[in-house]
């Protein structure tokens, strides 16, 4: 591969002006490209960026952006779980520009790191079985399918899927 071939990748923070904004266009535009979703995946989108940008704890909640050559062209957040013992895995994505170049692994492999820093015993996620890169990046990190439904949402008939990771599985072996 020549130099100029080369593409500066980045995994940083979501804590630069536009982030935020950028992580709900991105939602809107891929999800309507790829699959036809209409705004109201946007909006669900919108409602957690929401919520992070306006309540996270930092010692607990994190959110990642990818960039290649300067562009953002990936994102996924962890946030708390219902349970102080449980967390989140929100919001994975990484465009067309961006894929091919391990993004969504790497991004999950920060978003795990940082799980299990904070503490956390597991972590859970939502998700569609038409999305099946993200399916099978979660099976690839040992995640297991807990339970799926029928639902009609964004304009389309889907399944939805909750997966769980427990993170103390392993745990002991990189502990000693």
């Amino acid at each position: 591969m020549h130099q100029q071939d080369q593409k500066q990748v980045v995994i940083r923070r979501a804590d630069r002006p536009g982030d935020l904004g950028w992580v709900v266009m991105a939602h809107g535009e891929a999800y309507d490209q790829q699959f036809g979703w209409n705004t109201d995946f946007e909006v669900l989108v919108a409602n957690i960026v929401a919520d992070y940008g306006t309540r996270h704890d930092p010692a607990r909640e994190a959110g990642w952006i990818a960039e290649v050559d300067g562009r953002r062209v990936g994102c996924v957040f962890l946030v708390a779980g219902d349970r102080p013992e449980v967390a989140k895995l929100r919001i994975l994505l990484v465009t067309p520009e961006g894929r091919g170049l391990r993004l969504g692994t790497h991004l999950v492999e920060e978003c795990l790191a940082f799980a299990r820093e904070a503490g956390y015993e597991r972590v859970t996620l939502w998700t569609n079985d038409v999305l099946t890169a993200a399916r099978k990046l979660y099976r690839n990190f040992n995640f297991t399918l807990a339970d799926e439904e029928r639902h009609h949402s964004y304009g389309q008939d889907l399944v939805g899927q909750n997966w769980t990771l427990d993170l103390r599985i392993g745990a002991t072996d990189s502990d000693s």
